[in-house]
């Protein structure tokens, strides 16, 4: 592969898994071995430049690379089972990391697809591009749910855009996923600013902090850091495996950019001794949050918006249903516009998540220190979902999608805004009188709603009807939980 385009290595590297693929390695599977198997080659190049190799010499890439049939399969095993309980960088890339490829030879020929290459004489942003490449790839063609973790580029692009992060600042996402928006945040800085030695070591290492709950997401997300330059073997982890939910992280951020999962509830399954199987609801019940539910959507935003500093920006993906849900929702929604300063609303276009029928929107806000008004004066609501028809492969969501809204958003200069035909100003008093204060506000007028064959497709009508008939259930078990309280 030597001497081959970032573009040409891709494709062999995606070739390949499309060969494994029928050999019953799944998509995430190989780009996870893919993982394990390039920061191996990466340390082992590292030290040709003078670095020390973090990877205990029995276990570096000469010992793995001379091997073949079931001794390199063994040897591999090992490698990862003993790697994954190392600390800092190697601990979070390889823990619980498993050989997924079980036939000697695939594997041997995956090794050799990574040995022909010089990977540390790439610039960062083409092995970056490469391993980028190959997680966009995975999303895209893998079984429903898989690409959970990839958040659309030019989304993030524009979501970055508009917030404008700077140098020295502590910027983090407590879903990190695969790390989208901590990279982009980092790109941000890096072509905006002209940064000193100690302001580019202070990006690389100590600015951008992310979290996440699944372990080879973890391990995705850090190694994707590391190829674009971010994070080292030598200091702690930009990204950390941990249910973001259960507790504080013990910082306070200037900016957090967050997709958190789909998908309402959390909870988890009981087995009685009687074998009787029952499913709990999980709540988390923290003293800085302002109701206790099990929707995760509405932990979430009580949980970023525990994270910021005074003064702290966010700018949060978030479905539907954090906009009219009742009981906590409403809870929820009043508070954050009187604690912080609720200046943006964006409600995205369906067809361009990999999850099917999904509606969400980009709600973005300011944390403000303790007042008896409300800080939200002003919610301005753009409209880039009515008549906008977008898909995950004959007509995706680009750049020049969002250059309006950007246009439209006036970082740092709100006075200087106007309305449009999508863009629209809604004052604080005109909300808060609204029904549970319900933030799902249309006005543009719908045209497939008056021709048939402009229907959504079926998949996506079945998951708005499964999401109706979820908030209504909720608003049920909120007037039983009601009624179930005993009267003074």
């Amino acid at each position: 592969m030597s001497g081959d385009s970032p573009s040409s290595i891709l494709s062999k590297a995606w070739n390949y898994a499309h060969v494994l693929k029928n050999a019953g390695v799944g998509y995430s599977d190989y780009v996870e071995q893919i993982t394990y198997l390039l920061f191996l080659k990466l340390a082992d190049e590292m030290t040709e430049l003078g670095f020390d190799n973090p990877i205990p010499p029995e276990y570096q890439w000469p010992e793995l690379s001379s091997k073949s049939g079931d001794d390199l399969e063994n040897h591999y095993r090992h490698t990862l089972e003993n790697l994954g309980k190392g600390p800092g960088l190697v601990g979070i890339i390889y823990r619980r990391a498993q050989n997924k490829i079980s036939n000697p030879s695939d594997l041997q020929r995956l090794v050799k697809l990574i040995d022909e290459e010089n990977w540390s004489g790439m610039d960062v942003d083409i092995k970056g591009a490469i391993y980028e490449g190959l997680l966009e790839k995975t999303a895209s063609s893998s079984e429903k749910g898989a690409g959970q973790y990839f958040t659309p580029r030019p989304l993030i692009r524009a979501m970055v855009e508009v917030m404008e992060p700077a140098p020295g600042q502590l910027i983090g996402d407590p879903a990190c996923g695969t790390g989208g928006f901590l990279l982009a945040a980092y790109e941000y800085i890096s072509h905006h600013y002209e940064l000193d030695r100690a302001a580019r070591k202070h990006l690389k290492t100590r600015a951008l902090r992310g979290t996440d709950i699944v372990p080879g997401v973890v391990s995705l997300c850090a190694m994707n850091l590391y190829l674009h330059g971010i994070g080292s073997a030598n200091d702690d982890p930009p990204v950390d495996r941990a249910d973001a939910l259960a507790q504080s992280s013990g910082k306070k951020f200037d900016m957090i950019l967050a997709n958190p999962p789909f998908g309402k509830k959390g909870g988890y399954t009981i087995v009685g001794e009687d074998g009787k199987i029952t499913t709990e609801k999980q709540e988390y019940e923290r003293e800085e949050f302002w109701a206790t539910t099990s929707n995760k959507q509405l932990n979430f935003l009580q949980h970023i918006v525990s994270e910021l500093k005074i003064g702290g920006t966010a700018a949060v993906v978030l479905p539907d249903n954090v906009l009219f849900e009742g009981g906590a929702g409403e809870t929820i929604r009043r508070e954050l516009l009187k604690r912080c300063n609720v200046h943006t609303l964006l409600r995205l276009p369906t067809g361009i998540f990999y999850a099917q029928g999904v509606k969400a929107n980009v709600l973005f806000f300011e944390k403000r220190e303790a007042s008896e008004k409300p800080w939200t004066k002003d919610l301005w609501i753009y409209d880039l979902r009515t008549n906008q028809h977008f898909t995950l492969k004959t007509n995706t969501l680009k750049d020049a999608d969002l250059e309006d809204f950007k246009a439209c958003y006036q970082p740092g200069k709100f006075a200087k805004r106007k309305e449009t035909d999508r863009f629209k100003k809604f004052t604080y008093e005109e909300i808060a009188a609204r029904d549970k204060a319900n933030l799902d506000i249309f006005w543009l007028k719908d045209e497939s709603l008056e021709d048939s064959e402009n229907l959504p497709p079926p998949a996506e009508l079945a998951a708005e009807i499964i999401e109706s008939l979820e908030a209504a259930l909720e608003e049920f078990r909120g007037v039983e939980a009601a009624l179930a309280q005993p009267e003074d």
